[in-house]
Formats: structure tokens, C-alpha cells, sequence
């Protein structure tokens, strides 16, 4: 069964600038305001130099989040971030951890996913951790093997009583499947993860799991949204570049949201 809210936001990577950023949240956040008091969780995460910009906008409910954050207060670690430091800015309650780009490109690893997810919530903000294979560990058929890997190390020391409170949210996301060269995984595929996730967090957290969300991002656009969120284990939709325009997002959402009614989503877990 469904959680009783759909979340779907988008992540704008190394796009658009502060001012181009300002400018999408604010014809956004007035295309979608009479969704406002509906059961929907809409997020957007820019770039580190666009915060201040996107948390002057009126956003009418959209959460902001960072893309990255480190896990120590203060330190010589020139080039990050510290929850400080986002803290400091007023406006950010989520934090995106260990997207594919940053496991892959950066060679991030789930120890230090954890030590952000544990600061993420010890500094007040929402966790979004992202698990997901690669398309060789996709091939040798250790998908899950790989994601109960990545799940269990990212949410070490986690208390049960962070998860209650629902503030951490797992998006999966194929790394085979984002990207400019993504392709879209098949809807059952990604049913299949999906339930193997929550069957993770029912052991990790009896009576607890349906607190957390469990988001699908990968290549989603206006042709497969309706078939993903149609999922029985899936929440919400973490789309690229299909929502990187107000109108585009806006609209994606409202097919969103009306198929995740149809589907019964506003009932208990």
C-alpha cells in the first residue's frame, strides 16, 4: 500500500543559474499553488551558488534541498559544505545523499553516505539517500545484493525514531538509467527493487518502514511517470531533466498525481 502523500521533485544538477533557478521556482511555485493543500510533497534541488537565490522566492510549499553536504561542522575541507553552513542560509530542509554522480565520479562511499545521512539528521534537515547498481553489477544479476549494500551502511546508526518521524527518504535510481545516455528501466524491474527495499527497511525497522518513502528516479518523463508511480512500492518520482522547466514539471506532476489517486494512494500504509 501506498504512503499516504506522493512525493515527486527534481534534482537540477550543474544546471541553470541562481537567477534562472529564481525564475523557475517562482512560475513553479504559482503553477502549481492550488496543489498546495493536496497530499504532495514537491521538492526542487539546485546548486550550491543558487540557494540563497531559490530560498528568497515565494515558493507556496516547495521544499529546497542541497545536492551534497559534508558530515563535519567546520574543517579544513576546502571545496564543501558543511550543515552549517546550510543551516546558515534558512531555507534548506532536504539533503540529497550519494547520487550515482558522486558515488561514480567522485568515488564517494557508503561509510561516508552514512556519516552525511547521520549529520543530515543530527542538523535538523530531511535525508534523501540514493542507492542504485551499475549496469555491469545489473548484468551479473547483483542488483539487490548491491542495494541492500548500499542501504544497510547508509542508514547505520539511523535510529528507529528518525525513521518514525519520516525524515529520511530513499530515492533508487539505476545508474544505467540516468543520464543524457539513460534508459528507462522497465516498469516491473524497478517493482522488483522497489519491494526489495522495503522488505530491507521491514527487517532494519520492524513496524517502522512504511514511514519511509521510496522514490523512483532514472529517465523518467511524460511517457513512463504513469506507469512508475502505478507501482505498488513506489511513493514519488525524482525526475531530471523532464521537470527542469515550470510548465514541463508542472504538468508531469498533475499526471502524476492523478494516476496515484486513481491508484488509491491517499490510504494508510
Amino acid at each position: 500500500m501506498k504512503l499516504p502523500r506522493l512525493f515527486f521533485g527534481t534534482n537540477l544538477k550543474m544546471y541553470q543559474t541562481a537567477s534562472e533557478t529564481a525564475a523557475f521556482l517562482g512560475e513553479l511555485a504559482q503553477l502549481t499553488a492550488d496543489l498546495r493543500e493536496e497530499p504532495i510533497i514537491r521538492f526542487v534541488i539546485p546548486s550550491f551558488p543558487s540557494l540563497p537565490a531559490a530560498g528568497a522566492v515565494e515558493r507556496n510549499g516547495i521544499r529546497l534541498g542541497a545536492q551534497n553536504m559534508h558530515w563535519e561542522n567546520a574543517g579544513q575541507y576546502t571545496g564543501e559544505v558543511s550543515p552549517l553552513m546550510l543551516r546558515d542560509l534558512g531555507c534548506i530542509d532536504l539533503v540529497e545523499i550519494g547520487h550515482s554522480e558522486r558515488r561514480q565520479l567522485f568515488g564517494e562511499t557508503s561509510q561516508q553516505c552514512n556519516q552525511k545521512v547521520l549529520s543530515a539528521l543530527a542538523n535538523g534537515f530531511t535525508a534523501l539517500l540514493c542507492v542504485g547498481e551499475t549496469a555491469a553489477e545489473k548484468y551479473y544479476s547483483i542488483s539487490d545484493e548491491t542495494l541492500a549494500i548500499q542501504l544497510k551502511v547508509g542508514l547505520a546508526d539511523v535510529s528507529p525514531a528518525e525513521i518514525a518521524a519520516g525524515r529520511v527518504w530513499i530515492a533508487y535510481e539505476p545508474v544505467w538509467a540516468i543520464g543524457v545516455n539513460g534508459k528507462p528501466a522497465p516498469p516491473a524491474y524497478v517493482q522488483e527493487r522497489h519491494q526489495r527495499l522495503r522488505l530491507l527497511l521491514r527487517e532494519l525497522y520492524p513496524g517502522q518502514c512504511c514511514s519511509v518513502p521510496l522514490l523512483y528516479g532514472g529517465s523518467v518523463n511524460s511517457e513512463n511517470a504513469s506507469a512508475y508511480i502505478g507501482l505498488e512500492d513506489v511513493d514519488g518520482l525524482f525526475v531530471g531533466r523532464a521537470a527542469w522547466n515550470a510548465p514541463a514539471f508542472d504538468a508531469l506532476l498533475r499526471q502524476v498525481y492523478a494516476v496515484w489517486k486513481e491508484k488509491g494512494g491517499s490510504g494508510p500504509c
